[in-house]
């Protein structure tokens, strides 16, 4: 029940921001024609206003992103200290999370070859967004040495205040996994700490989504009055490659499934149908649990025992498009600002996007699309003042998102469960 509410309430929130994004460009765009009412002041609190609500939500990366590391690294050692099989699961998961990276990286690269942004398209949506923070040198300059030097903050509170994200990434991530060695009588007590952190923190996330209509229609409207709806076109081009890049990765998962879960095409692909398609309605994958497990065992061949272990944890620590996604997202943010990425900015982006793939929540992406993306941009040394705009559209391509993550739980558990899918199970399936 309460996660039907979450959805519902998310699914109106998607409709009521992409409504402001479109209702803001056209008032400011009918603005630049015909005057604004107070003229400069009235521009000047409009913007004002965007601004409050994009701080509003950069005040919870660094303890959300701290917490929610912490707590995932427990969850995941103590899901591989329960047997072989969720060790292999936990195997699986970051075989493919690794290659989902490096995809990410090299398909969105070519996509913006093949497809790159319209100048004036470009120029027209940054017109009306707060101005950007500096590019941080420890991500885009000073090449290997820097980096490495940047990868353990001598003091990570300072790293915290100067948003040096990578480093508080690899320290939570020392910290986490410092902490499972405790004692029980230690290690739970800290970890209950951090989860309510991080539960803390995606509370005050909801409450300040649920005034991102004011906040995107307030950040639209100044784009509207310095370009007009000259946007528009460029916001179509970012959902486009970033649904590309998503749907090259489902591809790959296909035959994953296919060459490591030792079954045939077509049958993985009915299998997993009716998942995908709770996966699309929802736009959840905590919510598509049910379907995943009912097609798992009857359709793909997979046990019971097989199923009822790998995808809960799947749907807990295993988010195979979130690396893809939030790589295309940033890189495209790259490309927007004419933004050079090094090599040193890219690993930076896609290590941060690995441990933030794992520590993200299973919610639909309107509650976790800026708490998972800003890290990485800022890892990368890249503004993060357009995201509110990119968050009034993020229904669509969340969609994929979505339903590549079913795929990839099916596929892994279908490759855990291991051996050739028997005549037995296919006559078993109908098949």
């Amino acid at each position: 029940m309460a996660q039907s509410r979450i959805i519902r309430l998310v699914t109106s929130l998607s409709f009521r921001v992409l409504i402001a994004l479109v209702a803001g460009l056209a008032v400011g765009a009918a603005a630049r024609s015909w005057g604004l009412p107070g003229g400069a002041g009235t521009a000047e609190l409009i913007a004002a206003i965007g601004q409050l609500w994009l701080n509003a939500l950069k005040m919870t990366i660094i303890p959300l992103v701290f917490g929610l590391l912490v707590t995932g690294i427990a969850s995941i050692a103590d899901a591989a200290a329960t047997g072989r099989m969720a060790l292999r699961a936990l195997m699986v998961f970051a075989l493919i999370l690794t290659g989902a990276m490096i995809y990410g990286i090299f398909a969105s690269g070519g996509l913006h070859l093949l497809w790159p942004i319209d100048p004036e398209g470009g120029r027209a949506l940054l017109a009306g967004a707060p101005p950007e923070t500096a590019v941080r040198a420890t991500a885009q300059g000073g090449g290997l040495p820097a980096f490495l030097k940047s990868l353990a903050p001598p003091n990570p509170i300072k790293a915290a205040s100067e948003d040096a994200i990578l480093g508080i990434v690899v320290f939570a991530i020392a910290f986490g996994f410092a902490a499972t060695r405790l004692p029980a009588r230690l290690r739970l007590p800290l970890v209950t700490f951090f989860e309510g952190v991080s539960e803390t923190m995606i509370v005050i996330v909801h409450w300040v989504l649920l005034a991102a209509p004011v906040g995107v229609f307030a950040l639209a409207l100044g784009v509207g009055l310095s370009a007009g709806v000259g946007a528009a076109g460029t916001l179509g081009h970012y959902i486009a490659l970033v649904v590309l890049a998503q749907l090259g990765l489902i591809a790959i998962l296909y035959a994953v499934a296919v060459i490591f879960g030792r079954i045939r095409l077509d049958r993985f692909a009915r299998g997993i149908i009716p998942a995908q398609v709770v996966a699309f309605s929802t736009q959840s994958s905590l919510a598509s649990l049910p379907a995943m497990v009912e097609q798992a065992r009857t359709a793909l061949g997979v046990s019971s025992a097989t199923a009822g272990l790998v995808l809960p944890l799947a749907v807990a620590v295993f988010r195979a498009t979130s690396p893809v996604a939030n790589l295309a997202v940033c890189i495209y943010i790259a490309h927007l600002y004419g933004i050079a990425l090094s090599p040193t900015a890219l690993i930076a982006g896609g290590l941060t996007a690995l441990a933030v793939s794992v520590g993200s929540v299973g919610l639909p992406g309107q509650i976790s699309f800026f708490v998972s993306i800003a890290p990485i941009c800022l890892a990368m040394g890249l503004p993060i003042e357009v995201l509110p705009l990119l968050l009034a559209v993020e229904v669509i391509p969340d969609i994929f998102r979505t339903i590549g993550n079913v795929t990839a739980d099916l596929a892994a558990a279908r490759i855990v469960e291991g051996g050739d899918a028997t005549a037995e199970d296919e006559a078993a399936a109908g098949i």
